[in-house]
């Protein structure tokens, strides 16, 4: 994934912040502005204070009372009044950051799904499932608390230092830079103890990403577990990510733990130094540096240790949400990484269209469905060819690699005429369903070509070139919703009648009206409640209402007992009746009829013919036919 190993945290920010002006252009300066009132406010009281003591020395100097008591009373009027407008901007700025984090998290969510949808597969066979789900998990749960929470209190914290600062170098330049030396030392601190943290708490975040991967990797394979009794050594493998978990999580709120506690007592400390240096300058009638040009008094020092404790608080609040904002950022580096991941191209141009016929045998095309789809093919002349879907494969000299330089299909040429049935046999490995892989561009070759219906299939739109394409895997997925749901996949737009009719077709019309509720019945956990045979029944009764011409069964019958294989065997003959088929099979009995069968050995074809031809020959295909040989 581009980015995964680099963290530029200023890079994450800048798009972050832009990312999110897009998502609320108006509601987020709306709160910026809030906040920035409300922390202003709060940062002049001692300026306020500063006035009050003030107007006190006064009338105690001059015994005049009555004269400053309305003046004390207009300040505190006045700093209640601030106080109430703080209250409204606080209150404001919490409810609309509710607002836009939620919402933030949730366009991030679909932006991340989106995309997901557009990866090409060679993404998921390479990642792990456990570690995509920690980016809507653990990342952007990370992503929530820091715009909720770490972003408001360091935008806070911030304008309060800054506002307080001001205020003391209006005061007093001395005393200000015994705070500055103080806050200097804090900073230290927290550059030594907070970068340590800053870099645990990264790796805990991926750490988590492996941990969840795991954990969902065991729970597919539970049964595999518990069959080769492998409990203890799952337990075991389980404790060593668990163990590095906790070791970079210990590590990182260790120092977490240890920076507030310091930042607090150098507070404390510095509290009292400026009040020592404070009440020195006083009894020595030191001159004062100020913006002000007011000299020492008490009512400069008091407000001055207000200020302190105030500046030193903020600073360790800002501090603090060090660990938060490293989380939230390493976060959203994930985040935007899988929503930068490139997605899977597609140079297509061909679409394939509905079509009829007109009286002189001409295709054109049409709005409604006519069950006669044709290629639309535009030129560079500007004309535009209709050719009739037919399910005309052909591969010509096809090399094929993974990985480059690791090939694994090698110069692969074959037909299949529309109608034909064609099977691929071999030992695992040998290439099968990397060839079926290639026809609907799941990948795309290293050299040769692909034809259907006489156009390379590198020109068709990929979206249209898999809909004209029925796929049954080895691997049945089911989703969660009703029988009848899961059936209608193959097709949206089929009705009732014909998702039971292609039930019917599949032989599964029989086991479904057993069920409790029949075709209403909910299916859940990929078809948990149902055999895998019945499962199967389902993806094969899926791929039959999407009525496609072209059918490509991945050991479609691989998990079917043999007195179920029969009954469906029937309804997968109806089902490839007119239709060009692609069979992968390990049971040589379901190939027999097939009108070619390839034999593949490491991604080369050894043996093609009928099966009669192939048992004349007397080679690898009589092998395994006989049992001489067997698939592993």
């Amino acid at each position: 994934m581009r980015g995964r190993n680099r963290y530029v945290p200023g890079g994450v920010i800048g798009r972050l912040i832009k990312t999110l002006f897009e998502f609320y252009p108006v509601l987020l300066p709306l709160t910026l502005v809030c906040i920035l009132f409300s922390a202003i406010v709060s940062s002049i009281p001692s300026v306020f204070m500063q006035n009050v003591i003030a107007a006190v020395e006064t009338s105690w100097q001059s015994g005049d009372w009555q004269a400053v008591s309305g003046k004390i009373l207009g300040l505190v009027g006045i700093l209640a009044i601030f106080y109430v407008l703080s209250l409204i901007a606080a209150f404001t700025f919490t409810q609309l950051m509710a607002v836009i984090t939620q919402g933030s998290l949730k366009k991030l969510r679909e932006k991340m799904f989106n995309g997901m949808q557009d990866l090409p597969i060679k993404y998921f066979d390479t990642h792990n499932h456990g570690d995509i789900m920690s980016y809507y998990t653990n990342d952007i749960d990370a992503l929530r608390q820091m715009i909720s929470q770490s972003f408001p209190q360091l935008m806070i914290s911030c304008v309060t230092v800054t506002t307080v600062l001001c205020i003391m170098l209006y005061y007093s330049f001395w005393l200000t830079l015994v705070v500055v030396a103080g806050v200097v030392c804090m900073l230290t601190v927290t550059k030594h103890v907070g970068g340590g943290s800053a870099r645990y708490f990264i790796r805990q975040q991926q750490a988590l990403g492996r941990t969840e991967g795991f954990v969902e990797e065991m729970m597919n394979g539970q049964k595999v577990i518990k069959t080769f009794c492998h409990e203890r050594q799952a337990e075991k493998d389980f404790d060593a990510i668990n163990d590095a978990l906790f070791e970079d999580a210990r590590k990182a709120n260790r120092y977490a733990n240890m920076l507030m506690p310091i930042l607090g007592n150098i507070g404390n400390v510095l509290y009292v130094v400026v009040a020592i240096v404070g009440g020195l300058l006083l009894l020595s009638n030191a001159p004062n540096l100020s913006f002000s040009g007011l000299g020492f008094s008490i009512s400069i020092v008091v407000p001055f240790l207000n200020m302190t404790k105030q500046f030193a608080g903020n600073v360790s609040q800002v501090s603090n949400q060090v660990n938060a904002v490293v989380m939230g950022l390493a976060g959203a580096q994930r985040v935007f990484a899988l929503i930068d991941e490139q997605a899977e191209t597609d140079e297509g141009y061909v679409t394939l269209v509905n079509a009829k016929e007109t009286a002189d045998g001409q295709l054109i095309e049409c709005e409604e469905r006519t069950n006669v789809w044709a290629w639309k093919h535009p030129h560079h002349d500007g004309t535009l060819t209709y050719t009739r879907l037919a399910g005309d494969v052909r591969f010509y000299d096809v090399d094929f690699a993974y990985e480059p330089g690791k090939t694994v299909l090698h110069d692969v040429s074959l037909y299949a005429e529309p109608g034909q049935k064609v099977a691929f046999v071999g030992s695992t490995g040998a290439g099968k369903t990397t060839i079926t892989n290639l026809i609907n561009r799941f990948y795309d070759i290293e050299d040769g070509k692909i034809r259907y219906d006489g156009i390379n299939i590198n020109k068709i739109k990929k979206a249209d070139l898999r809909r004209s394409l029925g796929i049954v895997l080895q691997d049945t997925n089911l989703f969660t919703g009703t029988v009848m749901d899961n059936i209608r996949y193959g097709n949206l737009s089929a009705s009732d009648e014909e998702c039971i009719a292609a039930a019917q077709l599949a032989g599964a019309h029989d086991f479904i009206t057993r069920l409790p509720q029949g075709y209403h019945t909910m299916l859940s956990g990929n078809g948990a409640n149902l055999s895998q045979g019945q499962r199967q029944l389902l993806a094969i009764a899926r791929a039959a209402v999407a009525d496609p011409p072209v059918m490509i069964l991945d050991e479609a019958t691989s998990s079917i007992d043999t007195r179920t294989e029969a009954i469906v065997q029937q309804g997968m003959d109806a089902l490839m009746t007119g239709r060009t088929v692609f069979v992968i099979a390990h049971r040589l009995s379901t190939v027999k009829n097939s009108n070619a069968i390839m034999v593949l050995d490491h991604g080369r074809i050894i043996e093609r013919g009928t099966h009669e031809q192939l048992l004349a020959l007397k080679g690898t295909y009589y092998q395994l036919y006989t049992g001489a040989l067997e698939l592993d």
